[in-house]
């Protein structure tokens, strides 16, 4: 009885440990990118701020304090109070909290309590919806008028015509549907985006990538192969990516190539990391 009872439990305990060490590598993932994105734009000011570790620099305030004044314009700094003790560290951040409050920023479960204790989940929820406000519904709210994208912190970085919106056709340029590699049918899976400007942002992805026969279905498992970033890179400059030369290489080098051309011809700087992105989780 026992060696059936410890037959059963094994798979589990494995299945959990196996969940726990995805999670894990998930959230480092995560603090690893939002740190960059984060000191992207700390870096512009004077004198530059640097964040080393999310949890822990954000804990007074501080950080978060100067980061919104960067995205926003704003001033902040001046009501931020420097003290070791926690009830100046919780009123600074409450501060921060109630200037995105009022910018209808999504909170839920965030709360000054676990920002000052460093908790990770709190902290990169926080850290995520500023991006969704400041980045993600700028950059869908302006596509209408503008083409702007970054394939690490979605900024915008140029404004050409509208008529950039659209990948424009040419003999030369297009490939047939059986040019690269694509189901055929459309997954009965749809991905569950539950934000307007993220659903936005992956319909425009769509319309950019199509062109060039690869299939954008979400923002995770269409990447990995690099051939949508190459595709995307496309659409903004079709001189600088070769789509076909990509069908042969490994995934790796397609999205080393992506990211070196993103950064070093469209200013869009390196905040993920390959191998991050073209791993696969369970």
């Amino acid at each position: 009885m026992q060696e059936l009872l410890d037959s059963q439990i094994k798979p589990a305990t494995a299945i959990n440990d196996h969940n726990g060490q995805n999670q894990d590598r998930r959230k480092a993932t995560q603090k690893k990118t939002f740190t960059r994105w984060m000191n992207v734009f700390l870096q512009g000011r004077d004198p530059p701020l640097k964040v080393h570790d999310l949890f822990t620099d954000i804990q007074d305030g501080r950080i978060l304090m100067a980061l919104l004044e960067e995205l926003s314009g704003c001033k902040l700094l001046y009501r931020f109070r420097a003290s070791s003790h926690r009830i100046f560290r919780l009123n600074n951040i409450s501060k921060a909290l109630a200037f995105l409050d009022d910018r209808h920023v999504k909170l839920l479960g965030i709360d000054a309590s676990g920002i000052a204790d460093g908790i990770p989940s709190v902290v990169l929820n926080l850290v995520w919806n500023i991006i969704l406000h400041f980045q993600v519904k700028e950059a869908t709210g302006g596509l209408q008028r503008h083409l702007s994208f970054s394939l690490s912190s979605i900024s915008l970085s140029a404004y050409p015509s509208t008529s950039d919106l659209s990948p424009q056709t040419s003999d030369s340029d297009s490939y047939s549907c059986n040019t690269l590699p694509r189901r055929g049918k459309k997954s009965a899976r749809e991905p569950k985006y539950h934000s307007k400007a993220i659903k936005t942002l992956l319909h425009w992805v769509q319309r950019c990538t199509s062109k060039y026969g690869v299939d954008v279905d979400d923002f995770g498992a269409s990447w990995r192969s690099g051939l949508a970033f190459l595709a995307l890179i496309k659409s903004v400059n079709p001189d600088l990516v070769d789509l076909r030369a990509s069908l042969s290489k490994e995934p790796k080098e397609n999205i080393n190539q992506a990211f070196t051309l993103a950064h070093q011809c469209l200013n869009v700087p390196p905040l993920l990391e390959p191998e991050g992105k073209n791993q696969k989780t369970s």
